[in-house]
């Protein structure tokens, strides 16, 4: 049986950066922070003892990132409008009930911890080519057809995924919704 290559820092930089990079930058108020944020994922990575022990790079990358963003905005002022959302009924997102208070506050910080956590735990769940899917147009801000064109993949193709990730994350966050917020 042949051995798995090593995984290097460089060769995860190269393949995860410019995605991650677009992740942090659409969930900070400036570019200073993303390259900060971004800066702080590699530290942490390259602390790691072993990468051959991390199973989903990917997935411990976002986490890191996830948590480097959430210890930002404990640092720093409220959080954009736009930051969070929820799916209604057309499938628009929009989470702005999540900020109940616009003032940073203890309780509206771990809310935002928990929310994203949540959704990041939710997407996990998802089909990959739906979770890619959603993560490229809602976290990293590509349109449908530059997916479409990226992964060679019939626009409506990628629009069906792309709907399937919305359905099935409204219905995975509404209890969420539901619990901490107390709406029906």
């Amino acid at each position: 049986m042949a051995e798995k290559p090593k995984r290097s820092i460089a060769q995860t930089v190269k393949e995860y950066g410019k995605r991650l990079s677009g992740f942090i930058g659409g969930r900070v108020r400036s570019a200073e922070d993303a390259e900060d944020i971004l800066q702080d994922v590699w530290v942490q990575l390259s602390s790691a003892i072993n990468l051959d022990e991390i199973e989903q790079m990917g997935g411990w990358l976002y986490r890191v990132a996830r948590n480097k963003i959430t210890d930002n905005y404990r640092r720093k002022s409220p959080s954009r409008i736009d930051d969070l959302a929820f799916a209604d009924e057309e499938g628009e997102l929009d989470f702005g009930p999540l900020l109940i208070d616009v003032a940073a506050s203890p309780e509206a910080d771990y809310l935002r911890e928990l929310f994203w956590e949540e959704l990041m735990r939710a997407l996990e769940d998802l089909p990959e080519n739906q979770r890619q899917v959603f993560v490229w147009n809602e976290l990293e801000d590509l349109t449908l057809q530059q997916i479409a064109d990226k992964t060679g993949a019939p626009l409506k193709t990628v629009i069906s995924r792309k709907g399937y990730a919305v359905k099935y994350l409204r219905k995975r966050l509404v209890q969420f919704y539901e619990e901490f917020l107390g709406t029906d």
